[in-house]
């Protein structure tokens, strides 16, 4: 169960600092998680700690769902103007295998 513990543990400071961000005025997210898993380890109760386990596993899912239906739907609405975002994965893509776009011209 510690095993099972770490890895659950690991996924939802993964996911906060992903979804919600690690700058200083939101640290008290991670905070708040290592305290309850480290003060949550110290019960002797099974099932207390087994039910906290689902509840961050539950959370870890619905921050990372939650955020790909965000970008779901953004991706979606055709009456968002999408030229900057195509740019920008236009970029990636090119970046990655080693070429680089050039400026565009704005008049």
């Amino acid at each position: 169960m510690v095993g099972e513990g770490v890895k659950v543990y690991r996924e939802l400071v993964k996911a906060v600092k992903k979804h919600i961000g690690n700058e200083d005025h939101k640290t008290h997210f991670t905070h708040f998680i290592k305290q309850e898993f480290t003060n949550g380890g110290q019960s002797k109760d099974v099932s207390f700690i087994q039910q906290n386990l689902k509840l961050a596993k539950d959370y870890t899912f619905l921050l990372n769902s939650v955020h790909h239906q965000k970008d779901l739907l953004f991706s979606y609405n055709i009456a968002v103007d999408r030229t900057e975002e195509m740019a920008k994965t236009l970029g990636k893509s090119a970046a990655s295998v080693g070429l680089q776009l050039p400026e565009a011209y704005k008049p």
